[in-house]
């Protein structure tokens, strides 16, 4: 989470929501970074998760996340969640709740319906006070 928190940092810093991202391989090793970056790409698609997902495809040289782990710091949109499944990623690590717009567990729960054909195990709160604030600072600082 420590790494995720970084990368959600830089990416406040650039202007983007605060967001950021890693995968783990199976062996705990880092395959995968990514940040909030709509803002600085002009990419709706380009949340932290994405990016993430994408970086650690390419290392793996596969579409399939079997065997990993999703570190992010806050709990993924319905679009993220949808790409976490269709990724088979077994394991989701979230740090904060997002009351609004959460697709794992708040608002709705993409990632364990079990109409699905992969669900993920979702382990939320780590290192939750550290996430929310950076939201709340980022967007305080801008209203």
């Amino acid at each position: 989470m420590g790494l995720a928190l970084e990368e959600a940092r830089a990416a406040g810093g650039a202007g983007d929501v605060p967001v950021g991202a890693v995968v783990l391989s199976p062996d705990g090793h880092v395959i995968g970074v990514g940040r909030n970056r709509r803002e600085a790409d002009g990419d709706p698609t380009a949340h932290a998760e994405v990016l993430a997902l994408r970086g650690a495809g390419q290392a793996l040289g596969s579409w399939r996340m079997t065997g990993c782990t999703l570190v992010v710091t806050l709990e993924p949109c319905t679009m993220c969640a949808g790409a976490i499944v269709l990724a088979r990623v077994p394991h989701l690590v979230l740090g904060a709740w997002d009351k609004k717009a959460g697709a794992c567990g708040s608002t709705r729960d993409v990632v364990r319906d079990s109409r699905l054909n992969h669900q993920v195990q979702v382990t939320g709160g780590v290192r939750e006070a550290e996430a929310a604030d950076l939201l709340r600072d980022f967007f305080t600082a801008r209203r």
